[in-house]
């Protein structure tokens, strides 16, 4: 898994609160309720959290040997 570092608009680190987000979520919290609680207010940071799509597994299967 590789979480944006800091948010593309603002610079805020946003990388440190990944995983807890990822693990509220996945513990049956909602989204807003869960941004709430890690204190991330600003609208920027929120999409990268909610935005963010893990692909890394997927590109690296079509890595040349």
């Amino acid at each position: 898994m590789m979480p944006p570092i800091r948010c593309f608009t603002c610079g805020a680190l946003v990388a440190d609160k990944f995983e807890e987000y990822q693990e509220k979520i996945k513990n049956g919290k909602k989204i807003g309720a869960a941004l709430d609680e890690l204190g991330c207010k600003r609208y920027c940071c929120r999409r990268m959290f909610i935005s963010h799509l893990d692909i890394v597994d997927e590109v690296i299967a079509y890595k040349s040997h």
